[in-house]
C-alpha cells in the first residue's frame, strides 16, 4: 500500500513537471528576451523582469550561497568513503548513502539535460552570450541537495543540538538562495518556479527510494 502511494506521488509530480515545462516552452511565447530570444509565459515573465531588473549584489550573493550545498555532498561523500575503507565492501556501506550517491548522479543528469535541451534563455546576457535559463540550476541544486540532506541528517549528525542548528541553517540557505536568485534578475520568474517543481520531484523520488530501503532493512532485521 505504502509503495503504491509513493509511486502515485512521484507520477503526480512528474506529470506536473512535464506539463509545466511544455507550457513554459510553448504557452504565451514572445520575443521579449535579449536578441529577441523567445520566452514562454511572456506576459508575466516580462512584467516581473521589468520590475526586478538586474541586481549584481543579489547575483553575487546567490553565487556564493550556491557553493554551500556542495559542502553536504563533500560531507556525505567522506562518510561513505570512510565506511567503504573500514568495511572493505561497497555492499557494506549504508544503503542511505548509496541511494544518496545515486540521487546526486540523477540530479547531475537532469542538470546536463536542461543544459542541452534549451527551454529558454536568460533575461540578461553575460559576455554577450545567451545562456540556458530553465530551470534555475542554483534553485534546483540548492533545494535537491538541501532537502535530501534534511532527510538523513539525524542519522549522521548524532548531536541533537548540532543537527537542529545545521537543519535550520540549511533551510535559511535554501530559502535565501531561491530569493536571491529571483531578485538578481538573471532568471525569468518561471525558471525559478520550474527549479522548485523539478526539485520537489527529484526529492520525492529520493524519499521514496529511501523509505523503501529502510522498510526492507527493518524486515531483514526482524528475520
Amino acid at each position: 500500500m505504502r509503495r503504491k502511494k509513493l509511486l502515485r506521488e512521484c507520477i503526480f509530480l512528474f506529470i506536473i513537471v512535464v506539463v509545466y515545462t511544455i507550457l513554459t516552452k510553448y504557452f504565451d511565447v514572445a520575443s521579449v528576451g535579449p536578441q529577441n530570444s523567445k520566452v514562454g509565459f511572456a506576459t508575466i515573465n516580462h512584467f516581473i523582469s521589468l520590475k526586478i531588473g538586474y541586481n549584481d549584489t543579489f547575483y553575487q550573493l546567490s553565487k556564493l550561497l550556491g557553493y554551500i550545498p556542495f559542502l553536504f555532498i563533500a560531507f556525505y561523500g567522506l562518510v561513505g568513503l570512510s565506511q567503504l575503507v573500514k568495511r572493505k565492501s561497497i555492499q557494506a556501506v549504508d544503503k542511505e548513502l548509496l541511494i544518496l550517491g545515486c540521487f546526486y548522479i540523477l540530479v547531475g543528469i537532469v542538470y546536463v539535460f536542461f543544459e542541452k535541451v534549451i527551454i529558454n534563455y536568460r533575461p540578461v546576457m553575460f559576455d554577450g552570450i545567451l545562456e540556458a535559463s530553465y530551470p534555475s540550476s542554483h534553485t534546483m541544486l540548492g533545494l535537491t541537495i538541501g532537502l535530501s540532506s534534511l532527510l538523513i541528517s539525524k542519522e549522521y549528525i548524532r548531536n541533537d543540538k548540532l543537527c537542529k542548528t545545521i537543519n535550520i541553517i540549511t533551510w535559511v540557505v535554501m530559502i535565501s538562495l531561491v530569493l536571491t536568485r529571483l531578485l538578481s534578475g538573471v532568471h525569468w520568474f518561471t525558471d525559478i518556479v520550474g527549479g522548485v517543481l523539478i526539485s520537489l520531484l527529484l526529492v520525492q523520488v529520493y524519499r521514496s527510494s529511501l523509505e523503501l530501503a529502510r522498510k526492507r532493512k527493518s524486515r531483514y532485521r526482524k528475520l
